[in-house]
């Protein structure tokens, strides 16, 4: 009985701790929610933040280039045969050994630049580049943000339309059941119940399609995300229906807040100082060197004895390099006049760029207009495609309008509400490009 307690026990507690996610799984994801996922699970954006991060050790490898150098060194020599030195003693030559079978020795070297335009120039390339990585990290948010919402928005339009046939084929059981009817008691004939089966058909067999295009858009959406693909999520569809007022439209737009424009004026700002950094080879560089080594010399392998036969001595030396370029062969001067080109190109990008924000502003307002009108207009028509399916269906029934009639009716009714339901996907869209072309995509996380 113990352990049929400890065991319900253990049941309760795990249904305790797997019911929250259950819960939790069911919950509707907001379009918020799916950003604010995404920011945190996207493999690019978690990219561009070890690009950031990679960035400051760039900045600390160069800045180690300023710093002092320090190096130490040891060695250990064994001569088998000490070389000879012939010497003239008065007139009678001598050879004389120089040296001991083991020699040894141990120092450390310093320097210093003291003056180094390349290095101070590197050193603000090097700043630059950070700013560099956070800004294009920037980017990756606002297209990673625009993507999702994108996605976000056609897997609500594509449930919409999977509604749209879900009714259509209600309707058509509906007619379906009085058609077999009327065929049984000799008021209908059996091309009118076979046009149904067919119409009935076609109709699954659509339902079919969009259920697996639902699936893939979902898939879509989730590998956007950076979530498994088998995670379940529930959209809520006023998140595509709430569609306002036309907002305030500017007529001009403000690209200083792009982070493409900010980019750019990044980029000008690492050619020039690639430029400078060119320029600075034809300038003289100073280092303050200095170095100390300790030398050891033995007939034997001894030098830990304590009756060792050793003898040690010190050295050391503090001086200044000077390093002053002549020439070359013209190398620095073509570093400098490609620098120069690729600040050229650079200006060309800036106008480009510039011109197609502009037209992405003006498209995204007359697409916004559009859209809205589209909206307004396919919202009317499609109340009023049902009107007269309705007032088609009752004449139906009272055998005052033919089955081609009802059919035509049910058509135009569904492509009046895929028409409306795609109105909506353009205008969310429109409306996504233009608070992108603002400069203001992260409001959507907000």
């Amino acid at each position: 009985m113990l352990r049929i307690k400890k065991a319900k026990l253990i049941l309760l507690l795990l249904a305790g701790a797997v019911l929250p996610q259950l819960v939790s799984a069911q919950q509707q994801l907001t379009l918020k929610d799916a950003l604010t996922f995404a920011l945190q699970n996207n493999s690019n954006m978690r990219k561009a933040r070890l690009d950031i991060e990679g960035g400051r050790y760039k900045v600390e490898e160069v800045r180690a280039q300023a710093l002092p150098q320090l190096t130490g060194t040891a060695g250990l020599t064994y001569n088998p045969i000490i070389g000879q030195q012939v010497v003239d003693f008065g007139g009678q030559l001598q050879t004389l050994k120089f040296g001991q079978k083991w020699n040894s020795s141990a120092g450390v070297q310093l320097s210093q630049q003291l003056f180094n335009q390349q290095v101070f120039t590197g050193l603000q390339a090097a700043k630059s580049s950070e700013e560099y990585y956070n800004l294009t990290a920037q980017l990756t948010e606002e297209q990673l943000i625009e993507l999702v919402a994108n996605n976000y928005y056609q897997v609500l339009v594509t449930r919409q339309q999977l509604e749209v046939i879900d009714n259509n084929i209600k309707n058509v059981k509906v007619v379906e059941n009085i058609v077999n009817v009327q065929y049984k008691n000799g008021l209908a004939k059996k091309i009118d119940v076979d046009r149904i089966k067919v119409n009935l058909t076609n109709l699954n067999t659509q339902r079919e399609q969009v259920v697996n295009g639902i699936t893939q858009l979902e898939n879509q959406l989730k590998y956007a995300m950076g979530m498994p693909v088998a995670t379940a999520i529930v959209l809520p569809t006023t998140e595509l229906t709430q569609v306002s007022t036309l907002p305030q439209l500017a007529d001009a737009v403000d690209l200083s807040n792009r982070t493409e424009i900010k980019l750019l004026d990044n980029q000008d700002k690492l050619l020039s100082l690639q430029r400078k950094a060119y320029v600075s080879e034809y300038y003289p560089t100073l280092a303050l060197t200095g170095n100390y080594t300790y030398s050891s010399q033995s007939k034997s392998f001894d030098f830990l004895s304590s009756s060792s036969s050793a003898i040690g001595f010190g050295s050391s030396a503090v001086g200044l390099t000077l390093r002053v370029p002549i020439f070359n062969g013209f190398l620095t001067r073509s570093k400098i006049r490609q620098a120069d080109v690729a600040i050229k190109k650079a200006k060309e990008d800036r106008t480009n760029t510039t011109n197609a924000l502009n037209m992405a502003y003006e498209n995204a307002k007359i697409q916004l207009r559009d859209n809205l009108s589209t909206i307004n207009a396919q919202r009317k028509n499609a109340e009023l495609a049902q009107e007269i399916y309705k007032s088609t269906q009752n004449n139906y029934n009272n055998g005052l309008a033919s089955l081609t009639d009802l059919l035509e009716t049910e058509n135009s009714l569904t492509q009046a509400q895929n028409s409306y339901t795609q109105a909506l996907l353009n205008y969310k869209i429109a409306e996504i490009q233009l608070i992108k072309s603002n400069g203001n995509i992260k409001s959507l996380v907000q």
